[in-house]
């Protein structure tokens, strides 16, 4: 029996261990029954479960293992043989011995509810007191629900039955195949019922889901695609009660049928999965889950305040990410996290296209080079960056690896990949690969060889360059001669991982711009590039793109249309006709925007040039989420990687700017909402005399003023929050007025923000109080659910930094513990949440920064602790290098 089997209370699972027990076993069915009936009693931890599978070994008297993070077991019986709990029973496994050909365990026990958004969440609703239950299971936590083979590629068919209180809605990935009485109704509280679920097809642990609460349901219905054999569907969607107002069933029915439309036009394959839910639920960890017949939405994608048109866009982007995941995910899945790419990547990439091709949100694209890409280009720059087909040793790596290179990296490249191949190929390459491997499991190589078949080309060789190599690559152009003669692009890669050069191919177009008659930059001409791969990668000849207009300005931009995965570097001519004009065509402007950022970051450009170039050309970019994204980065060009001495003045600089937008940029337009956002936030850490600037606007809109509030901006619960949350940082509100805001309309949202609120006081006994919430989880005797806890470290964070810093000193002795005693997402939260990343340069120059003390105390942390976790240690590092990429920018 391998040593692993007999750690019991090993709760990370090894590739290997998992290796090896697939190759053991085939799982068949789960009959899983799970009982809420007691959901209510909030004092009560746990709830009960009977869970049993049938499943074969090929090498009987062999032995394996379930997974299960209970609260309790009170019976094993393998094949009609009971095990004793105390020697087959740990904290996350229990040992299945001497098997047989076929088996049959029955396992009962109990799990605990969930407060951190991993299982079984239970959430109470604080305005009517009514009590929320869902799941949330990826990578691993259908373990903390009920006991299982916790893998991706060991798929069986699962048949659910959920008790609950009778008005309760009850549901599951299946549609619901019978109820039946389980309390009487006549009873103290009103009676429970049983429903039974109908057998879903093969499904790996990860994507089962239950929902279960007074939920309020809408349904629709799909008619169904003829020419791909689907047919019809029932739709519905549910949210909280409270939430019933923001529930736009309309726009949100709208957009799932264009994309059920859009994907079996694309795919040909029928969606076979019953009917099509989609719950809004409350703190939820991530912005949606791909549960088959039941997606899993944050509430966060309800809009109970004035909601911009590029939100509405990123909740169709999410909406069609996770539809395409019925496909890239759910019908074909990868065998282990290694290939999460496998459905992230391609999710991501699909998601965009049917945004762009389905609904009217058409500049998608533009979202994605601006905002997508920028969470990409960070992550692949860090010491953690990884190939998109990463190395996942065990379950907590790859809980590390839902991040920017998975899925944007990822979606990049596939991007890359269609203007490579050619659309045709790429889709035919996509309906060959659901053809092979549906119901089942595949990896890199099985994708990679229907790619090959359709393209014509071996995809080896750009397979090994793009998925298995890390790092981003930087273009640029430099003149090839005097005159008239060709541009040559220049191609610069390092693998860090592999420590070693890497040139990728790549199929992209260069742009030049010149001013039109209104000082905006136009494209006059543009010619396509088809950079090979490997040494002969690095000089291209582009060709004549003409020299220039009559007076000089001139933009020669790489990369245009966005068709490639690249930092771009700007000439110093190109450079500056960007900071003096305005783009027009929308793609090309994100891709100045990300450059211009890129540049601030890595300390080539001053942050102040930076936000002088917002200040004067923002009011000039007309798409809403180029436009928050730019202002957001102005407002962390300040906080971060401005010189302190040189801060305020930069700071004003801005705020003048977001003034000026507030009341000329367009009454109620979503512009002006998001200039309010980073205005609100721009001033959280302002020094004085800077503090007085902001209080014109915040003051009125904190106290719901009719006058004094620019004209046109809706003065609704976000508003009102954003200006306390700044005016309590700045000391200007006390606890008493912030109470009494939230009792003015108590809902979920604004009992976040008032914690965030509170926690930015500027009160030493309050934020001492508030420190120790967060480093233990708990505040008054309560345990903190995940929001709670991400709100007070917001607010610890948000005000000014030399308020924190007699903090510092007392993070790192409780890494470690905060690590062990929590699950994986509150630690993750805890430890990010009050990372001391708000820091001013130490004299000199940016190798002076190494001796900045917190630097200092992270590095030797890293150094005393070989051993840590590898997920908290990543956590460490990738903090800082932010903070040494701030440092080094301040100091530049």
């Amino acid at each position: 029996m391998p040593d692993s089997l007999l750690n019991l209370d090993q709760a990370n699972l090894c590739r290997q261990e998992a290796a090896d027990r697939s190759a053991l076993i085939s799982t068949h069915t789960y009959d899983v029954q799970v009982d809420v009936s007691g959901a209510q009693d909030l004092d009560r931890p746990d709830f009960p479960t009977v869970t049993t599978i049938t499943f074969s070994c090929a090498e009987p008297g062999s032995t394996t293992f379930l997974d299960y993070l209970h609260h309790s077991v009170e019976s094993v019986e393998l094949n009609g043989v009971r095990l004793d709990p105390a020697q087959h029973v740990g904290a996350a496994r229990i040992l299945l011995p001497d098997l047989q050909a076929e088996n049959t365990v029955t396992v009962v026990g109990s799990s605990r509810y969930s407060s951190s958004g991993e299982g079984m969440h239970r959430f109470q609703d604080p305005a009517d007191g009514q009590v929320y239950l869902y799941t949330q299971y990826e990578p691993a936590d259908a373990r903390r629900v009920f006991p299982n083979f916790e893998q991706p590629d060991l798929k069986a068919r699962f048949t659910f039955h959920l008790t609950g209180p009778a008005d309760w809605v009850l549901a599951s990935n299946q549609p619901e195949s019978g109820r039946r009485p389980s309390r009487p109704a006549d009873g103290p509280d009103g009676g429970s019922v049983t429903v039974d679920f109908s057998p879903t097809p093969a499904l790996s642990t990860y994507i089962t889901t239950l929902l279960a609460g007074p939920y309020h349901r809408v349904e629709d219905t799909w008619g169904g695609h003829p020419e791909s054999g689907a047919p019809e569907v029932r739709l519905g969607l549910y949210c909280r009660q409270t939430m019933v107002p923001a529930l736009d069933a309309h726009t949100l029915f709208g957009v799932t049928k264009a994309g059920l439309d859009f994907f079996h036009g694309l795919f040909g394959v029928p969606y076979l999965w019953g009917k099509y839910d989609q719950a809004f639920v409350p703190e939820y960890n991530l912005g949606a889950m791909e549960n088959p017949g039941l997606v899993t939405f944050t509430e966060q994608y309800l809009f109970e305040s004035q909601a911009t048109q590029a939100q509405f866009e990123g909740r169709a982007t999410t909406i069609m990410h996770e539809m395409a995941h019925m496909w890239f995910g759910d019908l074909v899945t990868m065998t282990w996290w290694d290939d999460l790419w496998l459905k992230e990547s391609f999710a991501d990439y699909m998601g965009t296209l049917a945004v762009a091709e389905a609904t009217e949100h058409t500049g998608s694209w533009t979202t994605f080079a601006s905002r997508r890409k920028a969470w990409a280009y960070v992550q692949d720059q860090y010491p953690t960056t990884h190939p998109i087909v990463a190395d996942i040793t065990d379950l907590e790596a790859a809980r590390q690896n839902f991040d920017g290179i998975t899925y944007a990296k990822g979606a990049s490249v596939l991007k890359q990949l269609a203007a490579y191949v050619g659309r045709d190929a790429f889709i035919s390459a996509s309906r060959e690969y659901f053809a092979r491997h549906a119901w089942g499991n595949a990896e890199l190589a099985d994708f990679l060889a229907v790619l090959g078949e359709a393209s014509g080309q071996d995809m080896q060789a750009w397979a090994e360059t793009w998925l298995q190599t890390s790092g981003v690559p930087e273009l640029w152009l430099e003149d090839s001669q005097e005159g008239d003669g060709p541009l040559v692009l220049r191609q610069e890669g390092f693998d860090p991982a592999a420590g070693q050069a890497v040139l990728r191919p790549h199929v992209l177009k260069v742009g030049r711009y010149e001013p039109d008659a209104h000082g905006t930059l136009v494209r006059v001409a543009e010619a396509e590039v088809h950079v090979p791969a490997g040494a002969s990668g690095d000089r291209t000849v582009v060709g004549n793109l003409g020299r220039g207009s009559a007076d000089g300005t001139r933009l020669l931009l790489v990369n245009d249309e966005d068709l490639t995965y690249a930092k771009i570097r700007l000439d110093e001519e190109s450079l500056c006709a960007v900071l003096e004009h305005p783009v027009q065509d929308s793609l090309a402007r994100a891709t100045v925007w990300a450059a211009l950022w890129s540049m601030t970051r890595d300390g080539l450009m001053p942050a102040r040039v930076f936000v002088d170039a917002v200040a004067r050309l923002s009011a000039s970019i007309p798409d809403v989420g180029v436009y928050s994204q730019v202002v957001e980065q102005a407002v962390t060009a300040v906080e971060r990687f401005t010189p302190a001495d040189e801060r305020e003045q930069v700071r004003g600089v801005l705020a003048e700017a977001l003034i000026s937008a507030l009341r000329e940029i367009g009454p109620g337009s979503d512009r002006q909402r998001s200039a309010l956002r980073a205005y609100a936030r721009l001033a959280r850490a302002a020094g004085e005399p800077t503090a007085d600037q902001f209080m014109q606007v915040l003051e009125p809109l904190a106290r719901r003023a009719q006058t004094g509030v620019p004209e046109g901006l809706s003065v609704d619960a976000e508003a009102r929050w954003l200006a306390l949350i700044a005016l309590a940082a700045l000391g200007r509100v006390d606890r008493s007025a912030l109470d009494a805001a939230r009792q003015d309309e108590v809902t979920a949202r604004t009992s976040v923000w008032h914690g965030t609120a509170v926690a930015a006081l500027p009160e030493p006994a309050l934020r001492a109080g508030v420190w120790e919430a967060v480093m233990t989880g708990q505040a008054d005797g309560e345990v903190l659910s995940n929001d709670q806890l991400t709100a007070l470290a917001d607010g610890f964070t948000a005000s000014r930094p030399d308020l924190t810093a007699a903090f510092s000193d007392r993070f790192w002795p409780e890494l470690e513990g905060i690590w062990s005693s929590r699950s994986n997402g509150l630690a993750s939260r805890t430890i990010h949440g009050l990372f001391p990343a708000a820091q001013d340069a130490v004299p000199g120059g940016p190798a002076a920064q190494e001796s900045h003390p917190v630097v200092q105390s992270a590095q030797s942390w890293l150094d005393d602790h070989p051993a840590a976790p590898r997920a908290l240690r990543r956590i460490i590092v990738e903090e800082l290098d932010d903070l040494r990429r701030a440092l080094r920018a301040q100091a530049s």
